[in-house]
């Protein structure tokens, strides 16, 4: 054989007896046992969604590692926030969703316990934008915007500095309604007051939630969409006013704009800081193909959980732009979610926010 076809043969066989080449990523999770952690008690839309992802995602990560559900509650997601911040391995196996409104207390310096940044964490995706929602039970003289304007509306609302108290104070202090804002109801005691005749509406909650958790309330109409808060109307709510449809003024448009941003991070899922940029792109990519997944869907379907994903890097940004406004607009955001005469309720347990 001539010498240019032997080392051209010697070469071929070298190639198919060597081994395929390694996936360090796929090498690092296979065998391992990841930890989802939950940022609330079992329970609940934060419990609820965390769990389903974690049932599916591990599937489509290299090396197929299991997701373990563990639940962290405290500080209206600040205890689990701090850990997976500060004490958590730095290597891509952890994941977590925070609270919607920790980018808020974030930008605002609004909780002095909250010791993680934000904006040092990897972000993964957003597994929900759905709008919040102002909501009167359907025996309130309250049934339009307007009427919120015109009458005083006693409302229901968890933790004192929850985005559910937040809005309603937004809402008075920029769009001149007249609620009464009544604090301290665990999660669900909103619900339950609003049925007893205690409060007239809810402050705020997400409509997926009123879907998935309570949905005889959508079904049967007991409860009246007042006021969505998002980036766009959600199409099943066409003719409920948009916050930002009511702004008056340029600032008020900034401020409504500010926090309709902040809202859009619905259901935010991350990894520590400090992640191999190798594995955090492989999570990225493992949870945009978990959310298309045909049995991810059914499960979620099943649960009546809406899903309307975000990308991670668009989360990035979107967390980013929140916690990096301008001094001037986060001090007149400070002052327009600031409650005015709100009551504490007595007799509840303590609600450690939404």
């Amino acid at each position: 054989m001539p010498p240019r076809l032997l080392a051209f043969a010697l070469l071929l066989s070298l190639a198919a007896a060597a081994p395929a080449l390694a996936d360090p990523v796929a090498d690092f999770y296979k065998g391992k046992q990841m930890q989802f952690i939950i940022r609330t008690g079992v329970g609940g839309g934060y419990d609820q969604y965390s769990r389903l992802l974690a049932r599916h995602i591990g599937a489509h990560i290299p090396g197929n590692p299991t997701v373990l559900p563990v639940n962290m509650p405290g500080g209206g997601g600040i205890v689990s926030a701090n850990y997976v911040a500060k004490i958590a391995p730095e290597d891509g196996t952890i994941l977590t969703m925070v609270s919607q409104g920790l980018p808020i207390d974030q930008a605002l310096g609004l909780n002095k316990t909250l010791q993680a940044d934000l904006r040092a964490f990897n972000w993964i995706g957003n597994m929900s934008d759905s709008n919040q929602v102002l909501v009167t039970w359907h025996t309130s003289a309250t049934k339009t915007l307007e009427d919120a304007r015109r009458r005083e509306t006693i409302i229901g609302a968890t933790g004192a500095g929850s985005i559910s108290t937040q809005l309603p104070a937004l809402y008075n202090n920029i769009l001149g309604l007249k609620l009464k804002i009544v604090f301290g109801y665990p999660d669900d005691g909103v619900d339950l007051a609003m049925e007893r005749g205690e409060v007239e509406g809810r402050g705020t909650n997400t409509w997926a939630s009123y879907k998935s958790n309570t949905p005889q309330y959508v079904a049967q109409k007991l409860i009246i969409p007042i006021l969505q808060v998002g980036m766009k109307k959600d199409p099943e709510l066409p003719d409920v006013p948009l916050m930002l449809d009511e702004a008056k003024s340029p600032q008020d448009l900034a401020v409504i704009d500010f926090m309709s941003k902040a809202v859009a991070v619905g259901r935010p899922v991350a990894t520590t800081p400090g992640v191999p940029p190798d594995r955090v792109a492989a999570l990225r990519k493992a949870f945009d193909e978990t959310l298309r997944d045909p049995d991810f869907i059914r499960d979620a379907q099943s649960e009546r959980a809406e899903i309307s994903a975000m990308s991670g890097a668009d989360l990035a940004q979107v967390i980013d732009d929140v916690i990096g406004a301008p001094q001037d607009l986060r001090d007149r955001v400070k002052a327009a979610i600031e409650p005015k005469d709100a009551q504490e309720v007595k007799g509840e347990k303590k609600a450690g926010g939404d």
